[in-house]
């Protein structure tokens, strides 16, 4: 006796695929990030800093970095079934900055990462993210040997709005990072839904 197929077979589900940007100074994790928590072996256009940038590129505090992204980083990593991140990684250095706006194109959020030794650093990229109304979340990087500040005092330094979140983390630790990417994906979910809301009324 044939059987047909089983009734319980699940459909593949076709996942949704989201952009999100991760954004911050020179030096302060982001190529870091996307390689910690990307599934795929990310895509990297690291070039190695000369004499000739010295003159442009600050070192200040990250003096034993040999290397600099000059485009993007790009990863990928499965949040559910239903859902697939797209992670790309913007240049830190200020010559790079014209790449952010192609970059930025049909992003869901951003993460601002941040380093408690250079918060200003995290300004540009901040300033950036609410002239276009690009809903992002702050991390701050705990760099070894980094004094860590309460959450609160770190708020207050960057001059957040009370409905930024702020979050610490470990670039290096992929749970750390998963956490961070659900925090800027339930934020941005949470002001789409506001913004549909009162549009709608």
């Amino acid at each position: 006796m044939a059987f047909g197929r089983s009734s319980r077979t699940k459909t593949p589900v076709e996942p949704v695929t989201l952009k999100i940007l991760v954004a911050g100074g020179f030096g302060v994790g982001k190529t870091t990030l996307v390689g910690a928590v990307s599934e795929i072996r990310p895509l990297r256009t690291e070039e190695v800093l000369t004499e000739a940038g010295r003159p442009v590129d600050d070192l200040h505090g990250v003096e034993s970095k040999t290397t600099t992204t000059v485009a993007m980083d790009f990863g990928r990593i499965t949040l559910r079934e239903d859902l697939v991140l797209y992670l790309f990684g913007t240049p830190g250095q200020d010559r790079f900055w014209f790449l952010w706006d192609e970059l930025a194109q049909g992003a869901l959020g951003a993460v601002v990462l941040a380093d408690t030794r250079r918060l200003e650093d995290s300004f540009a990229a901040i300033d950036y993210f609410e002239r276009r109304g690009i809903p992002f979340t702050v991390a701050v990087n705990c760099f070894e040997g980094a004094r860590r500040y309460p959450t609160e005092t770190v708020r207050a330094a960057l001059d957040l709005d009370p409905e930024v979140e702020l979050v610490m983390c470990d670039a290096r630790d992929r749970e750390s990072v998963k956490n961070v990417l659900v925090a800027v994906v339930e934020h941005a979910l949470v002001l789409a839904d506001r913004d549909h809301a009162s549009v709608a009324t």
